[in-house]
């Protein structure tokens, strides 16, 4: 088996808490914000996917879909307050890394693995959210989805790492808690390190295909 020479992360979900936005104005949205955040991240995703199936014409970039997600799932849950939107929107751009993100990043640097993220979000709004997360410095390259013009899971999202990195898949380590992208990874040939943070049920046949970790603080003893 080739040796892994890289490791390349999805951004948000694996290194960055999604959910991080609307928790910071959960007094204002009210007791039900975590059924609210989880509707627009799976609006979100939605958007993604058909775009991408309806064609390069109808690409637009990740934050302009997580702005139309909002405002629908906003109607949906009868959130009228526009300044609350705003500032949650605004929040996106900033999310939290989880507490591992930064100890495993730097961890990766003494055996000489490159460290890349591979995201649907479009460069200014990765600039804003690895500087937000204090990770700039631990990465050593971040690669946006719109230089395929498409989104994940499309097999030219992943290409853009083997062919920045001058590596063949087997020797990147691909790491992301959607198992939607774990598998798009695994259909690439990429060696894939599914982070199942809920502890979610299997899905796409990734349990006892790839590995599965609870957190990032698990990767360095799966790649040992």
């Amino acid at each position: 088996m080739a040796r892994i020479r890289a490791a390349v992360f999805d951004a948000y979900g694996t290194l960055l808490d999604i959910h991080a936005a609307m928790a910071a104005h959960a007094a204002r949205l009210g007791p039900d914000w975590r059924c609210i955040s989880q509707d627009w991240r799976a609006k979100q995703m939605e958007y993604t996917w058909v775009r991408s199936l309806a064609g390069p014409a109808h690409h637009v970039p990740f934050f302009a879909l997580t702005r139309e997600a909002l405002a629908v799932v906003a109607e949906t849950h009868g959130i009228t307050d526009r300044a609350l939107l705003a500032d949650v929107l605004a929040a996106y751009r900033t999310l939290s890394a989880y507490p591992e993100v930064a100890p495993t990043l730097q961890a990766l640097r003494a055996p000489g693995i490159a460290r890349a993220i591979l995201s649907n979000g479009e460069p200014d709004m990765l600039a804003d959210a690895v500087r937000a997360a204090g990770i700039e410095t631990l990465l050593d390259d971040v690669l946006s989805v719109e230089a395929a013009g498409v989104y994940k899971p499309a097999p030219a999202v992943y290409r853009l790492a083997t062919d920045r990195l001058g590596l063949e898949p087997a020797e990147i380590a691909f790491l992301s808690s959607n198992p939607w992208d774990a598998f798009g990874a695994r259909a690439f040939g990429m060696r894939v390190f599914w982070v199942n943070r809920g502890g979610g049920p299997d899905e796409y046949g990734l349990r006892g295909a790839v590995a599965e970790l609870r957190d990032l603080g698990g990767l360095l003893p799966a790649l040992a």
